[in-house]
């Protein structure tokens, strides 16, 4: 993609504006519309990339010049091709992304997310299994909330949560988790602990694990991170006291070593059982509260900055630690793209887009068909039970609208027929709800491929955008057409025009034209010198390429004194460059020139004015080509 050539998308207001006699014409091009507020946006966007502003004269005029050529492209079917297609297809299902979620939810996110990260709340938590369904769910919900009540009044966490709780740590903790950090939990989990004043009891909530209620007992800020390395000598498995004093000499001759003057990587990679970072000379790089394991975490935070500490004990081992450094919680800014990812990973990841669909469906009014469920059941009684044939003689057959939204958009009954267990055994009732609660993911794909479908219509700032790029692309494919390819395939314009400017393409300093050959060894250059004086010059590379191979490398150049190495050293008395394969160098052809001699020697040059000339041309052409006509009175409301 020629992104280069189009101005990148920003993150643009996504309010749905009413267009008519809110958005006049300011422009014709060619009999085509510019609208008031394509014209601004661009003035605008314009006006914020340029150091001196541009008066709105001048942008108009410049404007005109843009649209001229989106025409002659229009003109040119380039937007009929499937290159077209398929490049702004791509920008699209980019660039609408913004519209498809309410940013202030995002933003809202983002910053509780980071106000998390600046506090530890200490926490007793309490888990119950989930139900096999919704009934289960509500018994049990009840159940943790009575087991809450004993708690409120006065009997002991500690021996409710060791009965009762499944938490896998509860023998271990007895349902004290003591002092968390943001992002070690579910959001659900996490969403509570923070929102729970302390000394207070949350009331029973679920998570995809299970049924949870947990108990604040304070809070404190955040610690940070540490970046540590560490030795870790590995207990054998059961190992009895005897067994761990054997580990214990181990790592203290270690210790010992390194008190003594040994590089701490160096033991690290030779004698630390931690695989995964000996290799890395034991770096574990940085890590928060409750990434390890009690005994090591307050060794790791306690230590000053350089320091190494004595060998100390886990149910890993024994370790040796050696801090390198901490840091604090970044700013909003620097945790951003951290948050943003976690926030990505997570059910908040969809919050942002259900903001927007709400939103969407209140905009167009959508509302559910109040007489369904009566319509429904009247043709379950008449039918006698759910089954397969109410399903396909029924459902699929149906006519009668699920929903309606915007006026006179809506979908059937019968769209639901395939989204249908035929052979779920329901009841009546039951049957009813579940037919309806089908209705939702269908709404939801529905109103949205609408709203997308609509967008450049009812929205200013998208179909600004799309414009903009869509007329991007018409641009530089037409100008690469007429002017910068153009200025490479006209040859004989290329020469006349040189011929005729000549004057205008002179060096200051001499240049060496030619060729320079590069052998791998003395005696290869030798052969080489002895062979040039048999051949011709129309075959004297191509043989040398044929009989030398590899061993030799020719490169034909125009250059100044400092431009290249090899022509330094060999014609303006530069040191011998440095290869690892060549070694021997010589001009096989050429030598210095004063002057540019012809259009080869200055193409570069050339081409680029010539490109200016041709452009010119066109412009000229698009002139006369296309009308343009521009309402003055509506360019007075353009606000500067």
């Amino acid at each position: 993609m020629k992104a280069k050539f189009i101005i990148s998308s920003v993150l643009l207001g996504t309010a749905l504006v009413t267009l008519a006699a809110k958005d006049p014409v300011l422009m014709k091009i060619n009999g085509k519309d510019v609208k008031l507020s394509e014209f601004e946006y661009l003035y605008h966007k314009n006006n914020q990339q340029q150091v001196e502003k541009e008066t709105l004269d001048q942008y108009v005029e410049r404007f005109k010049i843009y649209k001229l050529k989106v025409a002659d492209a229009e003109a040119a079917g380039i937007d009929t091709t499937a290159a077209f297609k398929s490049e702004l297809d791509g920008y699209k299902a980019d660039l609408v992304k913004p519209f498809l979620e309410d940013t202030t939810v995002r933003e809202r996110l983002v910053r509780e997310a980071y106000d998390h990260m600046l506090t530890n709340v200490n926490i007793d938590h309490f888990m119950y299994s989930m139900g096999r369904d919704e009934l289960d769910n509500k018994k049990y919900i009840a159940f943790v909330d009575s087991i809450r009540n004993c708690v409120l009044n006065g009997e002991d966490w500690e021996e409710l949560a060791l009965k009762y709780s499944i938490d896998p740590s509860v023998k271990r903790n007895k349902g004290h988790y003591g002092y968390i950090g943001a992002g070690l939990f579910p959001y659900e989990f996490e969403k509570v602990v923070y929102e729970t004043p302390v000394g207070e009891i949350s009331k029973p909530f679920r998570t995809d694990y299970g049924i949870h209620m947990i108990r604040v007992n304070g809070t404190r800020p955040d610690d940070g991170q540490v970046h540590v390395e560490h030795i870790l000598r590995l207990f054998p498995r059961n190992a009895n006291d005897s067994a761990k004093a054997v580990v214990k000499v181990k790592i203290d001759s270690i210790y010992d070593a390194i008190k003594a003057g040994a590089n701490f990587e160096e033991m690290a990679k030779n004698f630390s059982e931690d695989p995964g970072s000996a290799r890395r000379g034991g770096d574990l790089g940085f890590f928060g509260r409750n990434r390890m394991v009690p005994q090591f975490e307050k060794v790791s935070f306690d230590l000053a900055d350089g320091q190494i500490s004595e060998p100390f004990e886990t149910n890993y081992g024994y370790h040796i630690v050696k801090k390198i450094e901490s840091k604090q919680v970044g700013t909003l800014d620097e945790m951003r793209p951290t948050i943003e990812n976690r926030i990505n990973s997570d059910s908040r990841s969809q919050e942002p887009r259900k903001a927007r669909l709400e939103w969407v469906k209140k905009f167009y009014n959508y509302q559910q068909n109040p007489k369904l469920y009566s319509y429904l059941s009247s043709e379950m009684s008449k039918h006698g039970q759910y089954d397969s044939a109410f399903v396909a003689d029924v459902v699929a057959k149906s006519n009668v609208p699920l929903y309606t939204y915007a006026k006179n958009q809506s979908k059937p009954l019968s769209e639901l027929a395939k989204k249908l267990n035929p052979k779920a055994k329901l009841n009546n009732d039951a049957a009813v709800g579940y037919i309806i609660s089908k209705i939702d993911p269908v709404a939801d794909d529905d109103i949205m491929k609408y709203y997308v479908d609509n967008l450049i219509n009812d929205n200013a700032d998208y179909r600004n955008l799309i414009n903009e790029y869509r007329d991007g692309i018409m641009m530089f494919e037409i100008s690469n057409r007429r002017v910068w390819e153009g200025a490479g395939r006209d040859t004989a314009g290329l020469e006349q025009y040189y011929a005729a400017h000549k004057d205008k393409y002179t060096w200051t300093s001499p240049h060496f034209k030619g060729i320079i050959l590069s052998a791998t060894t003395d005696s290869i250059m030798k052969e080489v010198k002895k062979m040039i004086p048999t051949l011709g010059a129309d075959t004297l590379t191509n043989t040398l390429h044929r009989t030398f191979g590899s061993k030799i490398k020719m490169e034909r150049m125009t250059v100044a004194k400092g431009e290249n190495p090899l022509a330094d050293y060999l014609m303006f008395n530069g040191p011998k460059p440095k290869n690892k394969k060549y070694h021997e160098y010589m001009v096989l052809e050429g030598g210095l020139q004063a002057q540019p001699q012809e259009v080869a020697d200055v193409r570069g040059q050339v081409t680029s004015d010539y490109q200016d000339v041709l452009e010119q041309k066109w412009i000229e052409e698009l002139k006369a080509k296309y009308p343009v006509t521009v309402n003055k009175k509506v360019l007075k409301q353009v606000k500067n």
